[in-house]
């Protein structure tokens, strides 16, 4: 099952403080606004989301139809097949995509230790 690009969604506090912080670390913003408190960033083909007040824990994220540099991949599997392969596996949903849409789709599980995954697709 290929679950599209990887990158892992941190809850932080302050925005700001987070960003210097992972700059630090050589990551670079590569999406979103400071004011809106939410950034994505890279630092080479790894990929961290930072997210003020939008989430309660830190959540691993997919993206299914992306490659690692947010470019759209020809072939991909979506999110609403993924989603049916789930359940037919028993898995629990915390919210799911609406099956009867295409193009941008999400849902989210939890693993068995209650940390959040969300499949986020974008295309």
């Amino acid at each position: 099952m290929n679950l599209g690009a990887f990158s892992v969604s941190l809850a932080v506090k302050d925005i700001k403080a987070s960003r210097a912080f992972y700059e630090t670390l050589g990551f670079e913003a590569v999406g979103g606004d400071v004011e809106q408190n939410w950034l994505i960033m890279r630092n080479a083909k790894h990929t961290i989301g930072l997210f003020q007040g939008m989430f309660e824990k830190n959540c691993l994220t997919f993206n299914p139809g992306w490659d690692a540099e947010c470019n759209t991949l020809p072939e991909f599997t979506d999110v609403r097949e993924l989603q049916k392969k789930l359940k037919a596996a028993g898995v629990e949903f915390v919210s799911e995509a609406d099956e009867s849409t295409q193009g941008p789709a999400s849902f989210s599980v939890l693993d068995p230790d209650g940390n959040p995954i969300l499949i986020d697709q974008h295309v």
